[in-house]
């Protein structure tokens, strides 16, 4: 088992910024790719950005590409989503998950484990 837990949510103005964090135990972390996904209330859960364990290569969303960038520590066992120029739309609950196989990666059914998730408010 792979337990994920996410911190770093909280509520902030629009065009603010927070970092998520996502900390990863109980197995080898540095070989699973690692997403960033959201929902909001009514609305199914939708990509945010994934990084590839081999190479590091990342992926955005073009809904937050250029405002949002996901990076990965594997000596810390943590990844992490920087979120700046927030906008009242990115209000959300944010999980983070683990997929070790690279299916999909912008596809929520192809991860194997997931944080319980951490809120996410924009106001305007």
């Amino acid at each position: 088992q792979l337990q994920l837990a996410e911190s770093g949510g909280g509520s902030v103005q629009a065009g603010g910024s927070l970092r998520l964090s996502c900390a990863a135990s109980g197995r080898t972390f540095s070989i699973y790719d690692m997403g960033w996904f959201r929902q909001a209330p009514g609305k199914e859960r939708e990509f945010v950005a994934a990084v590839r364990w081999g190479d590091g290569t990342t992926y955005h969303a073009g809904s937050v590409k250029g405002r949002f960038t996901m990076s990965r520590d594997n000596a810390k066992n943590t990844v992490y989503l920087q979120m700046n120029s927030l906008k009242p739309e990115d209000t959300a609950v944010y999980y983070c998950a683990a997929d070790r196989y690279g299916s999909n990666l912008f596809n929520p059914g192809s991860y194997e484990y997931w944080g319980q998730g951490t809120q996410v408010t924009v106001s305007s």
